[in-house]
């Protein structure tokens, strides 16, 4: 994805093939360009990726007074779906067990290695992610080289090995494409999480493991200054059906215990 000056590019896998495509906003009004063989299909799927599938309105935020103060406030929030498992699920292993910076240093070189150029005139130097097959060419030195350690290597291969039975035609609903997640080796369920909420925008699925997020959530929440995954789940119970929604809330808006100590190394910190 990069945002330029005429618009939000962005490139995307479709069961027609790549394409690229651009949202542009002015005056209250979304315009939508795409070219390349999945042009007409990812043309369809922008409403969806802005939220337009969303059921905000639904959400109850009860009688606590920090969700219902951040929801009256952030009333734009919409969560998106992009609709394509594949494109969501190898960025998200790429970010297990280490930083952000890490994965997306990884996810760059991977798309350089492997990915299409850009269909269209897009932004100089924009792929369109690999597909399945060109992920199973890459051979052991080129992972390496891209800086990816085995178990990574080994999950994203047993993925793309998977990929058409993942997809939402074929997985069915949240639950069922988390599970069947799970069931590829070296998929936990961080990841299954993080897949669910970028592929169908899921308002529930909560990414158990992840470093920050518990805390994040408790100090928001409770005011505890650490909470563990245990506690993070109990504390967004009355929330159950849109606990995700309410992470987004306190995500967009929610006070953050203050940092102190030392930075994170850049690996191993992150469950699958």
């Amino acid at each position: 994805m990069r945002i330029a000056e005429d618009g939000l590019w962005r490139t995307t896998t479709t069961t027609d093939g790549p394409a690229t495509v651009r949202i542009a906003s002015s005056g209250g009004t979304v315009r939508v360009s795409a070219w390349g063989p999945g042009a007409e299909r990812a043309g369809r799927a922008v409403p969806e990726w802005l939220g337009a599938a969303d059921r905000p309105d639904e959400f109850d935020p009860g009688d606590h007074a920090v969700v219902a103060d951040l929801h009256r406030r952030t009333r734009w929030l919409r969560l998106g779906r992009t609709g394509r498992t594949w494109d969501a699920v190898v960025p998200a292993v790429l970010e297990q067990k280490v930083t952000t910076v890490e994965a997306n240093r990884v996810w760059r070189e991977l798309l350089r290695l492997a990915g299409e150029p850009a269909p269209g005139p897009a932004p100089e130097g924009m792929r369109v992610p690999p597909s399945p097959q060109r992920v199973l060419d890459v051979t052991d030195w080129q992972w390496h080289a891209c800086g990816l350690d085995g178990a990574r290597r080994r999950a994203v291969r047993a993925v793309a090995s998977v990929a058409s039975r993942l997809e939402p035609e074929a997985a069915g609903d949240s639950a069922a494409l988390q599970r069947r997640l799970c069931a590829v080796p070296g998929i936990g369920v961080w990841t299954a999480a993080e897949v669910a909420q970028r592929a169908l925008g899921c308002p529930d699925s909560v990414s158990v493991g992840d470093y920050h997020l518990k805390n994040i959530v408790g100090w928001a929440l409770a005011g505890r200054r650490n909470t563990d995954d245990a506690g993070m789940l109990e504390l967004l119970e009355p929330w159950r059906g849109q606990r995700q929604r309410v992470v987004r809330l306190l995500l967009a808006g929610g006070s953050r215990r203050p940092r102190r100590g030392p930075r994170f190394a850049p690996t191993n910190y992150r469950r699958i």
